[in-house]
């Protein structure tokens, strides 16, 4: 009975447990509660993946990120307040340090208000710049939906990005339109961490529909410039995504119906589809490595567990590396497939590397890939570290290091002087002086000496 009633446990465990591989604590800041219903598809699907949802008012004195220095929650959802700002708990600084402790932030903007000053400064410590007039909206009129934005051309219709993942050439090659209305433009710094999901059309602009101007002057950015969804990965693998429509998200848009300027089609958005695989990569559900064995020996047949991973190699050994890498793919580890045009290195270094090396794919397990190389340790004594250090967007980093001692030949290794041809002719040299003066020796010794008698004669 016991047992029966540890393994119902254990079922009932698996089953609520949220398929993110950092945890299941999301938080939800909405200001105005009576809007929590316009999003309830988005609300029942992760609840139905596992994670357990807290919805608080920005304005809540029960509010904090932290408790015990710890964060309280593993992700963080922000929809757009109507206020100056997210207050006091969530201040920009207070944010930037949720991501430090590895917390995973989805910020949503809206077109339909101002962008407060508050949003802008936490934006900036990203590098993620928003329109000098944070009113502005992304207008296009070749690619809108003449349904619903007939005249104001604001709710733009666009190719669902396709994975994320760093081999796609581009984002705009996704099977369905995704319709974002009224989205809140952002332009890309110089930082190397954001990367966009996507981009503005190139006939996109960006535009405040408060001005009653005909003509539009002075266009802070326009098309490629301009970016709808871009996504930040820190150092540590925590993960900040801004999504400039949070219309995009609402029941009304999952299942909405749409039309391209001159298509005689009606179609249906696909915004439900691209939500869950845009909170899935925020929440790290998707696109997390994660490091199995490591192993390192000399290049032979019979290995055995003591011949794994020694610490002390000679110069000029043949050597074998490999490592073992799997993917987290919503509820699994999977075998990680590297992609295309993209290559996993080792370094084998001292100051700087000695060898730079491509690891290829060995074998795969059930859920993991085994990458090897094999190449001969160089002729230099020292201390040297076996280093994988595998960084793109993406995918969470990969960067590990494994120290070895490696000597010199000992006094017995070294090959002996007949061995090497290049040495017979002084070999030969040694021995023909020395079997020249054994033969002096010997002539001299045996030579027979002046007889005494013939002197006294002279």
């Amino acid at each position: 009975m016991r047992w029966c009633l540890s393994f119902f446990l254990f079922g009932f465990l698996a089953v609520v447990n949220a398929l993110s591989s950092s945890g299941n604590r999301l938080l939800v800041v909405l200001e105005d509660a009576s809007e929590k219903g316009l999003y309830s598809t988005l609300w029942s699907d992760l609840k139905a993946r596992g994670y357990d949802i807290a919805f608080e008012s920005p304005k809540s004195d029960q509010l904090s990120l932290f408790e015990l220095g710890d964060r309280a929650y593993d992700h963080l959802l922000l929809l757009p307040p109507k206020s100056k700002g997210f207050g006091p708990s969530l201040s920009p600084k207070n944010i930037v340090d949720f991501l430090n402790k590895d917390g995973n932030v989805l910020l949503a903007l809206s077109g339909k208000s101002t962008t407060p000053s508050a949003i802008s400064s936490l934006l900036l410590e990203l590098d993620l710049h928003l329109s000098t007039d944070r009113s502005s909206i992304v207008v296009d009129h070749f690619n809108y939906d003449t349904l619903s934005a007939a005249e104001k051309h604001d709710v733009l219709l666009l190719q669902r990005p396709g994975q994320l993942r760093p081999d796609t050439k581009s984002y705009f090659d996704g099977e369905g339109v995704l319709a974002l209305p009224r989205a809140a433009p952002h332009t890309l710094g110089d930082n190397i961490l954001a990367a966009p999901i996507l981009r503005a059309p190139v006939t996109a602009y960006s535009y405040n529909p408060k001005e009653e101007t005909a003509a539009v002057e002075d266009i802070w950015a326009t098309g490629s410039q301009l970016s709808l969804i871009s996504t930040l990965q820190t150092r540590s693998s925590s993960r900040f995504t801004l999504l400039g429509s949070v219309e995009s998200l609402q029941d009304k848009w999952f299942t909405a119906t749409v039309k391209a300027p001159g298509s005689g089609e009606e179609t249906k958005t696909v915004n439900q589809e691209f939500a869950k695989q845009l909170t899935a990569w925020t929440f790290k559900e998707t696109g997390v490595l994660k490091v199995g064995k490591i192993e390192h020996h000399l290049a032979q047949d019979d290995i055995t567990a003591e011949d794994l991973n020694p610490t002390i190699y000679r110069v000029k050994n043949e050597t074998v590396f490999s490592i073992e890498i799997s993917e987290y793919s919503y509820d699994k580890f999977v075998p990680f497939e590297l992609p295309a045009e993209d290559a996993l290195q080792l370094e084998f270094t001292m100051l700087s590397p000695f060898h730079r090396l491509k690891l290829e794919p060995a074998y795969r397990t059930e859920n993991s890939t085994v990458f090897r190389t094999q190449f001969t340790v160089p002729d230099q004594h020292g201390i040297f570290s076996f280093r994988v250090n595998y960084k793109r967007p993406f995918l969470t980093t990969i960067e590990e290091k494994h120290e070895v001692t490696v000597r010199h030949f000992a006094h017995n290794e070294f090959p002996r002087s007949w061995e090497i041809s290049g040495g017979w002719v002084w070999i030969a040299g040694l021995w023909s002086v020395i079997g020249g003066f054994m033969a002096f020796v010997a002539v001299w010794l045996y030579s027979e000496p002046t007889s005494a008698q013939v002197k006294k004669n002279q």
